[in-house]
């Protein structure tokens, strides 16, 4: 059994898939999912896990070149807002309605517990050299 890192053998395996350019969407339990790209769920209840817990285990696995959030999560959930800029400060913010749209381009989306609203970022995979 691995000791480090991601134990969760779908979504282990869906990281090590990814390549430079591909779309990652870390998202809340209200999220619409489009047909398409792989989807490791991880909800467990209500809020476990965390929209944060969540997105820092996948930034210790991930080298992150851009990322786009709603813009409506600025003022629906300041604390996501926060934790966002905090880790992207190029965040690109669009309606909410776009960020839907992008996420039938993403290769993975990894859906968390959350159950506060806007709580979603579509992560684009960089290169580690």
């Amino acid at each position: 059994m691995k000791k480090h890192g991601i134990l969760n053998r779908h979504l282990a395996g869906a990281l090590a898939e990814l390549g430079h350019g591909d779309g990652v969407l870390v998202c809340d339990a209200g999220m619409p999912i489009p047909d398409g790209p792989r989807v490791v769920d991880l909800a467990f209840r209500a809020g476990v896990p965390s929209f944060a817990e969540v997105l820092h285990g996948l930034l210790a696995e991930l080298v992150v070149e851009g990322a786009t959030a709603a813009s409506e999560v600025r003022e629906a959930n300041p604390e996501a807002a926060g934790l966002l800029a905090d880790h992207f400060p190029g965040l690109t913010l669009v309606p909410h309605e776009r960020l839907k749209e992008l996420t039938a381009g993403a290769r993975l989306v990894v859906r968390t517990g959350e159950a506060r609203p806007y709580a979603n970022v579509l992560l684009r995979c960089g290169v580690f050299f």
